[in-house]
């Protein structure tokens, strides 16, 4: 076993999801040797043509990883890892936070040619397919974000892709609702945790209204601007917002965690030209981190 493989205790946890063969007779390449080179090229960031011999060809490690970030494979094996975690009681939902980090878009990543358009029905391309390739331009040139939440393990329940310049606000409902821990005993999933934490860039009367609406706690720090507003406005102005200073310090374990998904240099550093390819980049980086116990 070389250095960042993996061991034998988070095999046993990763091997009853993988799917069981190629489809149409076909079999699949050993998995844990082809997965252990979709985490080296993960760790390290180089190009996928320069993976050491050791983990088979380069083009099946690629296919394998192109393949799964395509069909949502890495997602259905991130959940079913989660409802494992879940049923050993390993999901802190006392508390959960969102938040969201850039990275800078390495010059290989970019030129992807252009898709069709977003087909629907039966035909429809899963929601990590981006027409826009999740590519946004700024000053320092063109970057990714990415939308998380968190739970109180340091773990990410969810993610959600975006151009760089997009707002925080928008993107909380989508990225919360992104969440569904399936449940081993049957029944819909797990999508409602017990409190969010967030900082004032996702205070607004929308996310705050659908909070309340679906009975979820919050600690959301309201702007100055806001406040200065409501205050302004009286009595039609509202009642204050709630605010738990020492609650609110919690919201570092996020923050923790993107630290621990970016020591990933394909994660700090996009090279995928494709918005879903990168998107399972970052479900894999997810993934290792749930595995451990």
């Amino acid at each position: 076993m070389g250095r960042g493989d993996l061991s034998d205790a988070e095999w046993s946890r990763l091997e009853p999801h993988l799917p069981k063969n190629a489809g149409r007779g076909g079999r699949w390449k050993c998995h844990r040797m082809v997965i252990n080179g979709i985490l080296f090229r993960l760790r390290t960031g180089i190009p996928w043509r320069d993976l050491p011999a050791r983990f088979g060809k380069w083009q099946t490690v690629f296919d394998r990883h192109r393949r799964w970030s395509a069909d949502g494979t890495w997602e259905l094996i991130l959940r079913a890892v989660q409802a494992d975690a879940d049923a050993e009681g390993r999901i802190d939902w006392s508390m959960v936070s969102v938040d969201s980090t850039v990275c800078r878009v390495h010059q290989h990543a970019a030129g992807a040619r252009k898709q069709a358009p977003h087909r629907s029905g039966k035909h429809a391309r899963p929601a990590h397919h981006r027409t826009d390739e999740a590519l946004g331009r700024s000053r320092g040139g063109l970057t990714t974000k990415i939308h998380l939440v968190g739970e109180g393990g340091l773990r990410p329940l969810a993610m959600l892709l975006t151009p760089g310049q997009w707002g925080d606000a928008p993107q909380m409902i989508p990225v919360l609702e992104r969440v569904q821990v399936p449940r081993l005993t049957g029944g819909r999933p797990r999508t409602r945790p017990d409190r969010l934490s967030g900082d004032k860039a996702y205070s607004s009367r929308r996310n705050r209204r659908y909070l309340r609406r679906r009975q979820i706690k919050h600690t959301v720090p309201e702007r100055r601007d806001q406040r200065t507003h409501r205050q302004r406005r009286g009595s039609s102005g509202g009642r204050p917002t709630g605010y738990d200073a020492a609650r609110y310090a919690r919201r570092n374990e996020v923050e923790r965690m993107i630290n621990r998904l970016k020591i990933h240099r394909a994660v700090a550093m996009r090279f995928d030209k494709r918005a879903y390819v990168f998107h399972g980049t970052v479900t894999v980086a997810a993934l290792y981190l749930w595995l451990h116990p």
